[in-house]
């Protein structure tokens, strides 16, 4: 995909500006709206698990459709996908926004999350085609700033509009962006020569979506339903055949959805690995730490909000130097170093105590931020990188898959972990105070060597990279 209005090597930044609008409308409506949920189930008098599918439905959606929508990308190309994106996020959030009840609602909220995997599944395959020389760090980077400052934004701006305006303003504040997105793929985004010869795999985007559901079902509800009881052991059941089936599909159907022999090619394999644990990792800080704030230091909401707001923004302060500097410096060398300082600041969390000073939680969440802002944009470049040019967009629906998954796992696990300890504890005669921290500690603890394992792994993969790093490895495997 080329515009021929760009020349050089410098990158179609217009077409940068399309991926950016798509990434910062998607996390911004995640922390507006969990913001907003407290209020939605009050308003419609529902309770808690209720009011969770807001979110977990959206979230299912997204996981279940971004293979098919970054192989779809591939297909048909990014002008028409992101455009539609675009439209089918824009009118959803109008009908969140004026949904009578709580199952309106929710449907349309499953509506939002068709566009947003559109937009997820094709916003990394628009960069890796705008900026094919050396500046494609750079355009990571800042992509990576978008991340940090729609999910800085959310919160706040959700809180003032919620107040000021009601709970359906968190929705239709996305109007606008949305109608800007769509304005700008319409305008800067090539059109891409269809490949007619293929087809889509109807029948793998299906087992792969049944596959979805069950496991992550399974991981969202572990800990309420009991990791041994028949509807999670159902949901694992389900997640096993459905992709038993799919991977078995897929190797006899001639134009799969997902090629397997991606993962033979080693730093895309590796790379999607410590992608999942650096996730993992981080969402045992993301689940706990407002628990531990409110219980634990009792702040107010506010001064939750900005504790927590400390995060991303250190990581948008990160993320952009990170991309320019992969440009020039090993990948793996900053994904590396990104980790560890992600496991450093997991493990000075796991100190506190119900007594710490504000100013540990602060620079324990800079040490955190600083370290994902390092780690994400060279990962991203070294996956996006190692693929064909004809399957970028479906490695980018891959990545934003692992994203999610690491995410819903990171929670389990923190959730998982916790409960077990402060179990323990309490059943060993501690107080309610001194058994939620060895819960605490026990889980950031837990993430920390997460951390620290994916940073060997990615250690590991420093010989395969050259020391040019904006070059394609297209054809490294394992056993390079």
């Amino acid at each position: 995909m080329q515009n021929n209005d760009v020349k050089g090597s410098a990158g179609d930044w217009r077409a940068l500006s399309v991926a950016l609008s798509g990434t910062f409308m998607s996390t911004l409506d995640a922390g507006i709206v969990n913001t907003a949920l407290p209020t939605i189930g009050q308003g419609f008098g529902a309770s808690l698990p209720q009011v969770q599918w807001i979110v977990a439905g959206y979230f299912l959606v997204i996981s279940c459709l971004l293979l098919l929508f970054g192989r779809m990308g591939d297909m048909y190309g990014r002008r028409p996908m992101t455009s539609l994106g675009f439209f089918i996020f824009t009118v959803a959030s109008l009908c969140c926004g004026a949904a009578p009840s709580l199952g309106l609602l929710i449907v349309a909220r499953l509506g939002q999350g068709v566009g947003a995997a559109m937009l997820m599944a094709n916003g990394p395959a628009i960069i890796m085609a705008a900026f094919p020389g050396p500046t494609r760090g750079r355009a990571l980077g800042l992509l990576g700033l978008t991340v940090a400052l729609g999910s800085l934004t959310g919160p706040g701006l959700g809180g003032m509009l919620i107040q000021g305006f009601g709970w359906p303003s968190v929705f239709y504040v996305n109007l606008p962006i949305g109608l800007l997105g769509f304005t700008l793929a319409r305008r800067f985004l090539p059109w891409q020569e269809r490949l007619r010869d293929e087809t889509l795999d109807i029948a793998g985007a299906v087992l792969f979506a049944l596959g979805m559901v069950g496991l992550l079902l399974a991981l969202s509800h572990g800990h309420d339903w009991g990791w041994t009881s028949p509807q999670v052991l159902s949901g694992i059941g389900v997640a096993t055949v459905a992709f038993a089936a799919f991977y078995v599909w897929e190797h006899r159907c001639p134009q799969p959805m997902l090629d397997f022999s991606l993962f033979r090619i080693w730093p895309f394999l590796s790379g999607n690995i410590v992608a999942f644990l650096a996730f993992l990792s981080m969402f045992t800080n993301a689940i706990l730490m407002p628990f531990y704030l409110h219980g634990q230091q009792h702040l107010e909401p506010l001064a939750t909000g900005m504790a927590l707001s400390v995060l991303p923004l250190a990581m948008g302060v990160s993320a952009p130097i990170s991309g320019y500097l992969s440009e020039r410096v090993n990948f793996a060398t900053l994904t590396s170093i990104g980790l560890g300082v992600m496991g450093c600041g997991l493990l000075w969390l796991s100190l506190l105590n119900p007594c710490s000073h504000m100013a540990r939680v602060y620079v324990g969440q800079i040490i955190l931020g600083l370290g994902a802002g390092i780690f994400m944009s060279p990962n991203n470049n070294s996956v996006l990188s190692s693929a064909p040019q004809d399957k970028v967009g479906l490695v980018g629906g891959v990545l934003a898959l692992v994203r999610n998954v690491g995410m819903v796992s990171g929670i389990a696990v923190a959730i998982s972990v916790f409960e077990g300890v402060q179990g323990f504890a309490q059943a060993g005669g501690a107080a309610p105070s001194d058994a939620f921290m060895a819960g605490f500690r026990a889980a950031l603890t837990t993430g920390g060597c997460l951390a620290a394992a994916a940073a060997l792994l990615s250690v590991s993969r420093r010989r395969l990279f050259t020391a040019k790093p904006a070059q394609e490895h297209r054809v490294v495997h394992k056993d390079a």
